[in-house]
Formats: C-alpha cells, sequence, structure tokens
C-alpha cells in the first residue's frame, strides 16, 4: 500500500504511463480514508453539517490530480485512453470504467507504453 502511495504521489500529475490494478486500488482505498478521516475531523471541530469543512476541502484538493492521473494511468493499462474517464458523468459509464478498473491490464506493449514489471 506504501508502495502504491509514494508512486501516486511521485506521478501526482504524470497522465502518461500505465497503472497497475494494485497501485489504482491502493491509491483508492487511502483516498477514501484520508477523506472519511478529514470529514470526521471537520465534524468535531466545525459546525457545518451541509457543507465540507476546511480540511476535508483541502484534502479533496491535494488528492484530486494525483487521483485523476493514477485514474487515466489505470485505464492506458487496459489500452484505453485517460479520456475515457469522462464517461463516468453519464452515470451507466460507471460499469464500463468498473470493469476496466477490475480487468487485467495488456500483456502485450500498448500505444501508451510497455507492460508493468511487478515486484513479488
Amino acid at each position: 500500500m506504501q508502495s502504491s502511495i509514494k508512486v501516486c504521489f511521485k506521478k501526482f500529475a504524470d497522465f502518461s504511463g500505465r497503472a497497475s490494478r494494485s497501485e489504482f486500488w491502493w491509491f483508492q482505498l487511502f483516498y477514501i480514508i484520508v477523506i472519511i478521516v478529514a470529514a470526521i475531523f471537520d465534524s468535531f471541530y466545525v459546525d457545518n453539517s451541509q457543507n465540507m469543512g476546511p480540511v476535508e476541502l483541502v484534502s479533496y484538493l491535494i488528492l484530486l490530480l494525483p487521483s485523476l492521473a493514477v485514474t487515466a494511468r489505470r485505464l492506458h493499462d487496459v489500452d484505453k485512453s485517460g479520456w475515457w474517464m469522462l464517461i463516468a458523468l453519464t452515470l451507466i459509464g460507471l460499469i464500463p470504467l468498473f470493469v476496466w478498473y477490475v480487468s487485467v491490464g495488456t500483456k502485450k506493449k500498448n500505444k501508451f507504453g510497455p507492460p508493468l514489471k511487478l515486484k513479488k
């Protein structure tokens, strides 16, 4: 988990290349945990239950770009353009996105780069 998070922050604005399933899912788990902890923290210190508190907002803004970048790289791993993440705006587009997120990446070089070599 730590190595996936480090890679995502190291490549926080790198929309090229490929990302493994584990890198993508570990970062998404980290993202959810940070946002939940920030929301809980804000609920104790900010009396504003209808909007994001300041800690949650800052956390969201800090994690937005790395999250978009790892999502684009994950789509590249299954030989799709990163722009496909925009189909999530249609809601029905979440279905193919989820399928692509859990799919095994291409085993051969694709237009986004060579296959990932994972350490065991």
